[in-house]
């Protein structure tokens, strides 16, 4: 039974694994589908969220027969947990994404958006792509590495220049598509948020500091 436990937390961790070059994958497409409106980028998102829904469900029915068959305590119980946590956070990631090459898919063959403002959501993009990358591969080892914080701050300047940029009359965007812009630039924003979550969710499975807080639980 204890063998069979193990060999089930391998498979488990295997698949966040794979979750996350999903993700990745699917944050640097829809990357490159709005630098260069490339519908073909936007159905490879469509595809690789699909792919992510998926493996999550996949995830998650893996994590309740473990729950119910093996009663895991401990660091077991953790392991666990914060697996199909993990799982539901890429999912989220990629259920982004999706959404934001829907905007590709609407304007094609149009770009979303004039010149600045597509440069502005693609160094948006870029930035979501790195911090995807890196949480992936903490994903990949089960350690923790910290984080100081730049890439939210970055993140929440590149939003801030957007909607700027947006309220501007110089880059000939309505008031309608300019909500919808700024609507698609928080879903960059938001995935950089699901990816700091996954980090401290490897954070409380290395070391067991609750992934709310940033003290050593008593």
């Amino acid at each position: 039974m204890r063998t069979q436990f193990t060999l089930e937390l391998v498979a488990l961790s295997n698949d966040l694994t794979l979750m996350s070059r999903l993700a990745h994958d699917s944050t640097q497409r829809v990357t490159e589908a709005l630098a260069g409106a490339d519908l073909t980028a936007a159905y490879e998102v469509f595809a690789l969220d699909e792919q992510l829904q998926e493996m999550f469900a996949a995830c998650e029915n893996r994590t309740m027969a473990l729950l119910a068959l093996q009663a895991p305590v401990a660091r077991d119980l953790r392991h666990v947990v914060t697996a199909i946590q993990i799982a539901g956070e890429l999912s989220r990631i990629g259920r982004r994404t999706e959404t934001a090459g829907q905007y590709v898919y609407r304007a094609h063959p149009r770009a979303v958006a004039p010149e600045p403002v597509v440069d502005q959501l693609v160094a948006m993009g870029t930035l979501t792509a790195e911090c995807v990358a890196r949480v992936g591969a903490s994903v990949a080892t089960g350690r923790f590495v910290a984080d100081d914080g730049t890439a939210a701050a970055a993140m929440e300047q590149r939003c801030r220049e957007l909607r700027t940029m947006l309220s501007t009359t110089e880059t000939g965007v309505d008031t309608g598509a300019a909500i919808d812009l700024a609507l698609l630039g928080s879903q960059f924003q938001r995935c950089v948020d699901h990816a700091a979550r996954v980090a401290r969710l490897i954070r409380f499975l290395d070391t067991g500091i609750p992934p709310e807080t940033g003290t050593l639980p008593d």
